[in-house]
C-alpha cells in the first residue's frame, strides 16, 4: 500500500523540513511514501481560495485512493486506532491511502465529500506543525502494526 500526504503551501521552516525528512525516511522502511504540496492561494475571498486550492489538491489524488481529510470537525482516533485503520486498509488491499491537509481556510464543501474527515486534536495547530504531527502518527502506526516498542 502506498501512503501519500498532500498539503497546501510550502514547508518553510528548517525544523519542519528536517522533521518531515526524518519521519519520511522512517515511514519508508514500512511502505512507499509520497509527499506532495500545492501552491497556497492568496488575494482572493476565502471561498475562492478554498475552491482553487482544492482543485490543485484533487490533482494529487488518484481516483481509486482512500482519502482522509484532516479537518477540525473530523473523527478523532487515538494512535492504536489509527494503526488499526491503516492496518485494515492494508489488509483489504487498498492501493493508496491519501491524507490531505488543507489550507488556512480548510476544504471546499465539494472536496469535503471526497474523503473521510479526520481530526488530530480539538486544539488548533499551525499547518506546519500538523504536517510533522501527522507523519509522526503514521510512523507510530506502522511501529504498532509491527509490534515495535516505539509506542508504549
Amino acid at each position: 500500500m502506498k501512503v501519500r500526504i498532500a498539503w497546501v503551501g510550502k514547508s518553510r521552516e528548517a525544523w519542519v523540513q528536517e522533521a518531515l525528512a526524518d519521519y519520511g525516511a522512517r515511514i519508508r522502511r514500512y511502505t512507499h511514501l509520497e509527499l506532495g504540496e500545492v501552491r497556497e492561494e492568496k488575494g482572493a475571498l476565502a471561498d475562492e481560495m478554498r475552491r482553487r486550492e482544492c482543485e490543485r489538491l484533487e490533482k494529487l489524488i488518484p481516483p481509486a485512493a482512500t482519502v482522509l481529510l484532516l479537518d477540525e470537525l473530523g473523527e478523532q482516533m487515538n494512535s492504536p486506532g489509527l494503526a488499526a485503520f491503516i492496518g485494515k486498509q492494508r489488509d483489504m488491499g487498498t492501493g493508496e491511502l491519501v491524507f490531505v491537509i488543507g489550507g488556512a481556510y480548510g476544504f471546499s464543501e465539494d472536496f469535503r465529500r471526497r474523503g473521510r474527515l479526520l481530526s488530530l486534536s480539538k486544539m488548533t495547530f499551525t499547518h506546519q506543525m500538523v504536517r510533522v504531527f501527522l507523519l509522526e502518527q503514521i510512523y507510530r502506526a506502522f511501529t504498532i502494526l509491527n509490534g515495535e516498542p516505539y509506542h508504549h
